[in-house]
């Protein structure tokens, strides 16, 4: 059984980088939390760990989690991991973004790691909105929701991120929420084990730059909305598409067994070695 309180300790840099910034009620808190104690039950240790992140709130878990840790320019945290890997493939690396960081400014980089099949676990922080550099609206902020770039509601469509790398060629996809924090755990511990492209989208409340702009109530009320609205992915597969309303699946969505870049890689190399025979 872990106890989180010690877990968290041992895991964090509490004399170097604390108090945090994260705000009053945010989620991403809970959502370190998970991972701290998936990476405690794969029994890997601390420097058989990297954790590379972007810019933006989620981004400070590099700042406070005691890994092996990259912090990097915005977008980019992929590429800096995928050169990590490339570099050493023993190393297990887990990439933190946030909606605005993977899907918008690091879209094209998450494209093609899935493409790729690269040997990462990608952790998507969703709040449905830029909270760090103040509140404007990302690619998964919600039609007609309100931000500080779209003061009478944004006009374009959201994202789907699962929807989005599931289609690009991840071999693991899963989602959750806040809420669902124990879930959270559970399948950040299947992604950081699962050989190839992984990635897990953590919905998660943005009280004041996102809640507060669109009336969402409060932090605990934003945590039963995800509560209310999903749904097991085998259930939600049964609705019928026009009654899905605000609903969305929870779980695992994707989960393949494919060779991944290294893999293919090491066959070409050998191919070339014996085309030279």
């Amino acid at each position: 059984m872990i106890h989180t309180s010690e877990t968290m300790y041992k895991y964090l840099r509490p004399d170097k980088t604390f108090p945090h910034v994260w705000c009053p009620g945010c989620g991403i808190g809970i959502v370190m939390g998970a991972l701290v104690r998936a990476i405690e039950r794969t029994g890997f240790t601390k420097d058989e760990i990297v954790l590379v992140s972007g810019i933006g709130c989620s981004g400070r878990m590099s700042t406070y989690l005691d890994f092996n840790t990259l912090h990097t320019t915005h977008g980019r945290a992929l590429s800096f991991a995928t050169g990590i890997k490339l570099a050493n493939p023993k190393l297990n690396i887990i990439v933190v973004m946030g909606d605005g960081d993977a899907t918008a400014i690091g879209g094209n980089h998450l494209i093609h790691s899935c493409r790729r099949n690269i040997d990462l676990t990608a952790l998507i922080v969703n709040n449905n909105i830029y909270g760090m550099t103040g509140g404007q609206y990302s690619p998964t902020t919600p039609m007609e929701h309100k931000a500080s770039t779209a003061q009478y509601g944004s006009i374009e469509k959201p994202f789907d991120i699962c929807k989005l790398v599931e289609a690009c060629g991840a071999s693991f996809v899963a989602r959750s929420t806040t809420y669902h924090a124990k879930m959270l755990d559970a399948l950040l511990y299947r992604a950081i084990d699962k050989k190839g492209f992984s990635v897990v989208e953590a919905m998660s409340q943005c009280p004041v730059q996102y809640g507060r702009r669109n009336k969402k109530g409060s932090p605990v009320d934003m945590m039963m909305w995800f509560k209310n609205n999903s749904i097991s992915n085998p259930a939600f597969k049964k609705i019928p598409s026009g009654e899905v309303g605000e609903q969305f699946p929870v779980g695992i969505l994707v989960d393949l067994d494919e060779p991944d870049y290294l893999e293919r890689y090491r066959q070409i190399v050998k191919k070339a070695g014996d085309d030279r025979l």
